[in-house]
């Protein structure tokens, strides 16, 4: 498995992750709707970060 790869797609899904809670905690939402989107985004990464997580530590155990 390619561990790298992995790492380097949970650093994107972490930074995008913490741009949108910012927007979140600066009040860019528009309305209610809008902070209930932002709100599902971040948990959708939230969800995507802990599957390749489970992924990289699947890898590290391979690799002892």
């Amino acid at each position: 498995m390619e561990t790298d790869s992995l790492k380097l797609v949970r650093a994107k899904l972490r930074e995008r992750m913490n741009a949108l809670a910012d927007d979140v905690a600066t009040g860019a939402a528009r309305d209610f709707a809008d902070y209930r989107h932002l709100c599902g985004v971040i948990h959708g990464l939230a969800l995507a970060e802990r599957e390749v997580l489970d992924l990289l530590e699947i890898a590290e155990r391979e690799d002892r």
